[in-house]
């Protein structure tokens, strides 16, 4: 019944057009705006993906069109300064104005709902210390007992983002942006590309279980090609092995086929223009000993620079098996990077980035008093990651024991990132995330790469003025007592009793365990995960 509709339909629309030609000529230039339509109203007619176009033709349309539109109508005409999602627009705003130097003051109060559950702030001090006085850029020195350069870190860095991921202008302004600033920037893990040495600045090499970089031919980690990429670069400080990232735990990394370019194919050692997955795991260690053997490795063959390995906590008697391991084989990792759950990336499935994965403020927490627990911390210095934006978020990521912080969202902020989430599509219109020339070139690196150090130091400098309204001088002194938290209208917890801090040493024995991790830590085993 259907086909004889449509059929008939056409047949109709022949003879009223052949009508109206024969006794009004110029309707053929009517015909020229109407017949697309026509045309187009057929298509959707015979079309048999799209149950609302084919049952309403034409009009069905404005449906898809307006799901495409609708997260840019809500950014731009709905959202308050406060809603927007994943960065709110008063984060955003006050991004772009550090980056362009601009005035980032407020007027008029605070638009935040100081009475809403979940508000947090920080205590200062009668006596508050001249901030001009202090140092406006503190640094923390990275390098265990087995290392033997010691890196000199900022406490904001360039959070891990690969090339193939972000464009080549993008890694090119962040890493000249590193070099002006004096900070590091972290090559995610696609490994080192010409665009991360152009302007020499500072790197964190990662590498994750692709091994990118220092890959064999048959995808496992080749410990030649690893020394002869790292040991005699300069510009790489640092190295850093993947377990796994926040917004993607325990899934590997997702390059689509068609950001996979014969630049990036190279670089990594891969078909061009295929999907490339990173393995779920690693091949080159099987548990806690492996792991940390592993590391040791890797220092000897950089020439002693400091190793460690970042992970979005799953599994705490996991952690803690790691904690025993450095204890029964003397192996300390220089530094080890915590990411948050909420964290980001330019591709996952939505199961992980929703529904996997320890929260950016309880892992912190959590690694921090393991590490307190087995009297190891001396040895590591904790960096951290998760929607890290402004001067109090690096100041409450020390009062749950980071050492330093990692930035990436705010960082691509920085760059002219505007929200437009589509990372994934390689249509990004700002030419941060894709690999489209077209839309990159339009990404000026000489620009760009002064807003990324503005950003990194006046946020960098407005921690300096918190830490002074505290009354401190170090970020050392900072302590969970300094950050509260409204848990109702009534009632406020300071993080100290949120998160309770664990004794010096408590975990070596079961005796002296805390209660909280009796059971994680009965369960781990320095031989296996």
């Amino acid at each position: 019944m259907r086909n004889e509709f449509i059929l008939f339909s056409v047949l109709s629309t022949l003879i009223i057009i052949g009508v109206a030609v024969f006794f009004w000529p110029p309707f053929w230039f009517a015909f020229l705006v109407i017949g697309p339509i026509i045309v187009l109203g057929f298509y959707d007619l015979l079309q048999t993906k799209h149950t609302i176009m084919r049952n309403f033709p034409i009009l069905g349309r404005g449906r898809y069109v307006m799901e495409e539109l609708r997260p840019k109508i809500y950014q731009y005409f709905i959202e308050s300064e406060t809603d927007g999602s994943p960065v709110s627009r008063i984060f955003r705003s006050v991004i772009y104005q550090r980056a362009k130097k601009e005035l980032d003051t407020a007027p008029f109060g605070t638009l935040v709902d100081v009475y809403e559950e979940g508000y947090e702030w920080m205590h200062h001090s009668i006596n508050a210390k001249d901030a001009h006085a202090m140092d406006s850029s503190p640094r923390v020195s990275v390098g265990g007992p087995d290392c033997k350069q010691p890196y000199s870190a900022s406490i904001l860095n360039v959070s891990a983002m690969s090339f193939g991921s972000l464009s080549k202008n993008a890694i090119l302004a962040l890493n000249g942006g590193a070099k002006i600033g004096d900070f590091a920037h972290n090559t995610g893990e696609g490994g080192i590309s010409p665009h991360h040495n152009h302007y020499q600045g500072d790197l964190i090499y990662q590498l994750g279980t692709g091994y990118f970089g220092s890959r064999s031919p048959d995808g496992n980690f080749s410990p030649e090609r690893f020394r002869d990429l790292v040991a005699q670069a300069e510009n790489v400080k640092m190295i850093e092995l993947k377990l796994s990232q926040g917004a993607k735990p325990g899934h590997g990394g997702i390059l689509p086929a068609k950001k996979n370019t014969r630049e990036i194919a190279a670089i990594r050692g891969v078909e061009p223009h295929t999907d490339v997955l990173s393995p779920p795991f690693h091949r080159a260690f099987s548990n806690p000993i492996e792991l940390l053997e592993l590391l040791q490795q890797m220092r000897e063959l950089s020439g002693g620079k400091p190793v460690g390995f970042k992970l979005c906590i799953g599994r705490k008697s996991e952690f803690i098996a790691i904690c025993k391991a450095m204890l029964k084989t003397g192996i300390y990792p220089d530094f080890i990077a915590v990411d948050g759950g909420e964290g980001g990336t330019g591709a996952a499935p939505l199961e992980f980035s929703n529904s996997v994965g320890m929260p950016f403020k309880d892992g912190l927490a959590f690694a921090y008093d393991a590490l307190v627990g087995f009297d190891v911390k001396q040895h590591i210095k904790l960096f951290c990651s998760g929607k890290i934006f402004t001067g109090f978020h690096i100041f409450r990521a020390m009062a749950l024991g980071a050492d330093a912080c990692y930035s990436a969202r705010a960082m691509m902020i920085a760059l002219g990132c505007i929200q437009a989430l589509e990372c994934n599509k390689n249509t990004c219109p700002s030419g941060v995330a894709t690999q489209r020339e077209e839309l990159y070139r339009g990404l000026a690196v000489d620009d760009k790469k002064v807003r990324i150090a503005q950003y990194h130091h006046e946020t960098v400098e407005a921690f300096v003025e918190l830490m002074a309204a505290a009354g401190l001088s170090h970020p050392g002194e900072i302590t969970r007592d300094h950050i509260f938290r409204r848990t109702s209208m009534l009632e406020t917890k300071q993080y100290c009793e949120i998160f309770p801090e664990v004794e010096l040493g408590s975990m070596l024995k079961e005796s002296d365990l805390p209660m909280q991790y009796e059971t994680a830590w009965k369960i781990a085993k320095a031989e296996y995960f």
